[in-house]
């Protein structure tokens, strides 16, 4: 039986596996300790389950030694202290860094912020597909570039970047390489060694972990990395974090990374069928478009644009049922078009018609059978009232129309 409203919003935060919940309530109760006191019992435990769960998140990403993990309290945060704490721990070997315009907000706003205090940002343009030219970033390398950073999985359009090659070009020039891999961590294969990752952002709320605690990769050996600590008072997280640690979080964290390890591809299998139906029903469509590559993507994202139809006023005529996004969480009270389908080179009508789909582990096919049917009658009842759509089904070129101005 169907519940509703059904959740397609799994990119912008997933619900946490009752596994996940139960292996964190005794850290609420009687293990409350601080992972900090170590001189009895209480501390003792927490350090340990805090250990435990470092080993459980290092083995999801194929880190060599747990204490590559620094925990944070989000990826916004693991994004902050990578990206400053490089430019100013590498100050005196460069100011540069290279980064994409389909970034998240998080790397964006972070760049900005360091372009004001003196460092330089280039910006890379990305393909029609989203997918990142390697010739523009050899381009773009220069003898002062200290840092490369690309997304591994895009948050609205599920591209996925060639993250290997992009390193291999980053590491010949000079530079370390940093990934936002918030929408990949527990949904692709990482093994970090292999993709020549020096620095990576995660958190667990996007893998069936609970919301306020994600984690900073640092690469200790070949190199070993180092970053400045954006948050003094303490020395936790090897001098990279202060603060004390949030260990049911951090518990949730690992037995989640545990369970995405284990059924990882079981899962991606699973919700990729789901996903193709999904989508293949959309796109059957008049005037609808999948955003993004076809292929080089995760199967947890679609992004659909459907044309002369408003994408806002097409999720309130059914987001009381279901439960989808215009664009990033973190952007979405904004009323400009997406960034990142503007990024593609979507005019403003069609990214402003555009719906993003996320499935999780939880999503079912029922729930995909009803969001099919109430899509299309959604999107077909708004484009009846549409004069746009009346004139398009009429065989009139609305961009050779001349509208008179007011």
């Amino acid at each position: 039986m169907l519940k509703f409203p059904i959740y397609l919003d799994n990119s912008s935060t997933t619900p946490v596996d009752p596994r996940v919940l139960e292996a964190m309530i005794p850290y609420f109760t009687h293990q409350f300790g601080n992972a900090a006191s170590r001189s009895h019992p209480f501390g003792w435990h927490a350090e340990e389950a805090v250990d435990y769960a470092r080993e459980q998140i290092a083995q999801l990403i194929g880190a060599t030694s747990e204490k590559e993990i620094i925990f944070t309290s989000g990826a916004t945060e693991a994004d902050n202290l990578a990206l400053k704490g490089v430019a100013e721990m590498y100050a005196r070997k460069g100011n540069h860094i290279i980064t994409t315009v389909t970034e998240h907000k998080a790397i964006l706003d972070t760049c900005k912020i360091l372009q004001k205090k003196g460092i330089q940002v280039t910006y890379l343009e990305v393909g029609p597909d989203g997918m990142l030219d390697l010739n523009t970033l050899r381009n773009a390398m220069t003898p002062q570039t200290i840092l490369v950073s690309v997304m591994m999985v895009n948050n609205e359009i599920g591209v996925r970047q060639n993250i290997e090659e992009i390193a291999k070009i980053a590491h010949a020039g000079g530079a370390l390489f940093m990934t936002d891999a918030t929408q990949a961590a527990g949904k692709i294969p990482i093994d970090v060694n292999k993709m020549g990752i020096d620095l990576m952002a995660f958190t667990a709320h996007k893998m069936y972990g609970p919301k306020g605690i994600g984690a900073l990769y640092v690469r200790r050996q070949n190199p070993r990395v180092k970053v400045t600590a954006q948050m003094d008072g303490g020395g936790h997280e090897r001098g990279m974090r202060s603060g004390t640690l949030n260990v049911p979080g951090i518990v949730g964290f690992g037995k989640a990374a545990e369970l995405c390890r284990l059924e990882m591809e079981t899962d991606a299998q699973r919700i990729g069928l789901l996903r193709d139906k999904l989508e293949n029903a959309l796109l059957e469509m008049e005037e609808s478009y999948l955003n993004g590559h076809k292929a080089q993507r995760t199967p947890y994202i679609t992004n659909i644009s459907f044309k002369y139809v408003e994408g806002e006023g097409l999720m309130m005529g059914f987001n009381k049922d279901i439960a989808v996004s215009s664009g990033s969480a973190c952007t979405s009270a904004s009323l400009e078009p997406s960034y990142v389908l503007k990024a593609l080179g979507l005019d403003d009508e069609l990214a402003h018609s555009s719906i993003r789909f996320s499935l999780s582990r939880f999503t079912t096919n029922e729930e995909i059978d009803y969001a099919i049917n109430h899509v299309k009658n959604a999107v077909n009842r708004m484009r009846e009232m549409s004069p746009l759509w009346e004139m398009f089904k009429e065989g009139i070129d609305i961009k050779s129309i001349q509208w008179a101005g007011h």
